[in-house]
């Protein structure tokens, strides 16, 4: 018995349409992938261009300040954009304003989570997983988290240094849905 011709033609052209639509789907991943690049980067750029000079001396002041954790230029970029609405942030979503960071404000926040027993290591990790903690409100956010962190769940010392280092985005929350989901999960202590 011989194989049909039209059988075996038409399996070659079903091979040949899969293996074009493989490298058909890469090709579009890798442009997604370049383009996506391309986009952070031109914004970067779009940026740094809307700036005053003296928005650029305090950049790049915080970015120093950022930088003593051994981050790149780049990095530090990236952490500053994140917290500040320069870079988009799923925490934020479309609420965060862009605005150009305070040294004294970031250096107050470094001061006060060192003040949790976090040494400059810890911090860097803190900052790699949430950047935005540099945006949050000092007072509001983070001490009124990591006060709700002690009295309503006890954690404190040692047991709050390993929290902050294994969830960091604790020290963002400022919404409790209490079940009713308010759509800003990100933010909320239900994640807790």
């Amino acid at each position: 018995m011989q194989p049909d011709v039209a059988t075996a033609t038409s399996n070659n052209s079903l091979l040949k349409t899969d293996s074009q639509s493989q490298n058909a789907a890469s090709v579009a991943w890798a442009l997604r992938n370049s383009s996506k690049k391309w986009v952070l980067q031109s914004t970067a750029q779009t940026e740094n261009s809307i700036f005053t000079e003296e928005d650029k001396k305090t950049w790049e002041a915080c970015k120093e300040a950022v930088s003593t954790f051994n981050f790149s230029g780049e990095e530090a970029n990236k952490v500053l954009g994140k917290a500040f609405g320069q870079v988009h942030s799923p925490y934020w979503g479309e609420e965060r304003k862009k605005v150009v960071p305070k040294l004294e404000t970031i250096d107050e926040i470094l001061d006060y989570l060192r003040s949790l027993s976090l040494s400059d290591d810890d911090l860097a990790k803190l900052l790699k997983k949430f950047p935005e903690v540099l945006g949050c409100d000092l007072e509001v956010d983070i001490k009124g988290n990591v006060q709700i962190l002690e009295n309503e769940w006890g954690i404190k010392g040692k047991t709050l240094r390993n929290l902050l280092l294994r969830n960091p985005r604790v020290l963002g929350y400022n919404i409790d849905c209490k079940g009713d989901c308010m759509a800003q999960c990100t933010r909320c202590w239900a994640r807790f």
